[in-house]
């Protein structure tokens, strides 16, 4: 047995999928048709139990690469000295605040932190329903923001099987690929459609990349179009910068900034701690003082000093190595490799690269655009059995999501793009 491994991790994966579906029930879901037992990871590596190596292409979540020890090393020494609640008073939330919120625009100069990122935008939809008095939220069609009982209501993605909220409208994504246009007249649309309704908005909720979408980014002056008229309307732009944030766009810190309009509340999550449960809402504070004035709210993991350490070694980390930098410089570099690929493969129908956030779009043929879904997953899975780590997105799950950590290098890069054609050269022979 490898000294680093339990007797658990040696366990062959399915008696461990076996005691996985008994005791955790069906609720759950795993990716890839062969579920994939990791057991260590580090930097853009995750191994599995048998000691192979996987290329991670896909997780966001651990934005500095895997068990980054200095991330580590941060968690475990506040770990051993205190961690409690925001009640009392501790240096540590007040000195990630501050300098958290030195990466924002001026106007957004309040930080209220929780554990996940439903919660952050949970806490969102009450800010913005609280100060409008609105009750109607604007969503993309193929949207997700979160899996409370009011965010699984705007989030479309889920499925059929949860039900849309009542006030809930849905909007589309600036899908350039095949609708250019539709995103700010589906906006006007929806909005006549809630005042002839009687319905009072409160807010235009939008991942700022379209994550679930597609992977998009609205043209030049559309999202600052559409906060100008949510706002007319009487309700608040809500950025969740769940998944793009944190400089992966490479352009900035967030995504936002790419289209020069200051969203009203921004919610962050999953890269802020490296895969330890921190999340929070940054927003204005003339909305957090009258949120506050009339509503107890309480997060009792929220902000404590273990998540507060971490979270702020995460943002040391991506300005001392300079990874938004390298978003920026490793992105383009896939993006022209994904580009040539595209010349000797038809099945790659668009390519949507912002910094290391990518959307491989494949179709049956460039003409129709029909969606190459089961290639796609074909795909996902074939890349999953040569070592590579990847996954799909989008309505039609048809597009390749390419979200590495954000130390993702070159090197990574050509071991990924090698392996991306080994393997369309395969599944593009056999089309749908």
């Amino acid at each position: 047995m490898n000294q680093r491994e339990t007797p658990s991790e040696i366990t062959t994966t399915a008696a461990l999928l076996a005691r996985r579906q008994r005791v955790l029930g069906s609720g759950y879901r795993l990716f890839y048709e062969e579920p994939l037992h990791v057991v260590r990871g580090e930097g853009v590596w995750l191994v599995d139990h048998q000691g192979k190596r996987y290329l991670d292409v896909y997780n966001n979540v651990a934005s500095v690469g895997h068990c980054h020890p200095a991330v580590v090393e941060a968690m475990a020494r506040q770990s051993a000295q205190l961690n409690t609640h925001t009640r009392y008073l501790h240096a540590a939330i007040v000195d990630f605040a501050e300098d958290l919120l030195s990466e924002f625009p001026a106007e957004l100069n309040n930080l209220m932190l929780t554990c996940t990122g439903s919660e952050a935008n949970d806490l969102a939809l009450r800010i913005a329903r609280h100060t409008t008095g609105g009750t109607g939220i604007l969503v993309t069609r193929w949207a997700y923001h979160g899996v409370t009982s009011a965010l699984a209501e705007l989030s479309p993605s889920l499925g059929d099987g949860v039900v849309r909220g009542s006030h809930v409208k849905l909007i589309e994504a600036p899908n350039t690929y095949r609708q250019p246009g539709a995103f700010i007249t589906s906006i006007r649309e929806a909005l006549a459609q809630m005042q002839q309704e009687g319905i009072r908005p409160a807010a235009l909720l939008v991942d700022t990349l379209f994550s679930s979408d597609g992977v998009f980014c609205a043209p030049q002056g559309e999202m600052a179009q559409a906060a100008a008229l949510i706002r007319q309307a009487g309700g608040l732009f809500i950025a969740d910068e769940v998944q793009p944030g944190f400089g992966r766009t490479g352009e900035a810190m967030w995504c936002f900034a790419r289209h020069g309009v200051v969203p009203d509340l921004v919610s962050l999550g999953k890269p802020m701690g490296n895969g330890h449960p921190i999340a929070g809402l940054v927003g204005r504070s003339a909305l957090f003082d009258a949120f506050g004035r009339d509503v107890r709210y309480f997060n009792t993991f929220g902000g404590n000093p273990v998540s507060c350490q971490t979270a702020h070694a995460v943002l040391r980390v991506i300005r001392e190595e300079q990874l938004q930098q390298n978003a920026l410089r490793v992105g383009q570099y896939l993006r022209q490799g994904l580009q040539r690929l595209a010349q000797n493969f038809p099945l790659i129908g668009d390519i949507r690269a912002y910094g290391l956030f990518i959307g491989v779009e494949l179709v049956n043929d460039r003409e129709s655009k029909a969606p190459a879904s089961e290639s796609t997953l074909q795909v996902v899975n074939a890349m999953r059995q040569r070592g590579v780590l990847i996954s799909a997105t989008g309505p039609a799950a048809n597009v390749l999501k390419v979200r590495p950590p954000l130390v993702f290098q070159e090197e990574h890069a050509d071991l990924f793009l090698t392996t991306l054609r080994d393997v369309l050269a395969v599944i593009g022979s056999h089309r749908e």
